[in-house]
């Protein structure tokens, strides 16, 4: 397709097609005056228009130069009247660009991230069952802690109790 065209060349070839005037041809000096006498840039959107068979060269002429005159197909006729290369420029920058490779981009992403998901939560869940296991045994700690201390008040008391009777 032409998206290797920015938005000033399109602009360029729509005015290069608008130029084509009655007799729907232009000349190599139109050419040069609608170009400034910039040959180089003439000749590059000849060949973009020559490239989309929407002129057809006529005159004789070298490789690398201008044809004496360009002629308007009809189909450039047609394209310009349905908006030219500015449109068709405008069009492509609405399109995703490709979807097909974006598409699987995504679903590679898609699936890295699940696989991370799932990763995280098999870390979170070792991490849980450590916080749980932690907290059992603190739990256990309290309760051993809390006998002793029931264990020791009554031996404190049977003790004490005991020294009060030798007095």
């Amino acid at each position: 397709m032409m998206t290797d065209l920015n938005e000033y060349e399109c602009e360029m070839l729509d005015l290069m097609l608008e130029a084509f005037g009655v007799p729907d041809s232009l000349t190599r000096l139109q050419l040069m005056s609608l170009f400034d006498q910039d040959e180089a840039t003439a000749f590059a959107m000849v060949q973009a228009l020559t490239r989309e068979g929407l002129v057809a060269e006529s005159g004789k002429h070298g490789d690398y130069e201008l044809p004496e005159k360009l002629v308007l197909k009809p189909k450039g006729e047609k394209f310009l009247k349905e908006g030219g290369f500015s449109r068709r420029y405008q069009m492509e920058q609405q399109k995703p660009v490709e979807v097909g490779g974006t598409l699987a981009k995504l679903q590679q992403q898609n699936m890295r991230l699940q696989n991370e998901k799932l990763a995280n939560a098999g870390e979170i869940n070792k991490l849980q069952k450590s916080i749980d296991n932690l907290k059992t045994r603190q739990y256990i700690w309290w309760v051993l802690i809390l006998i002793a201390l029931i264990i020791g008040y009554f031996v404190g008391r049977a003790n004490g109790a005991h020294v009060i009777k030798h007095h």
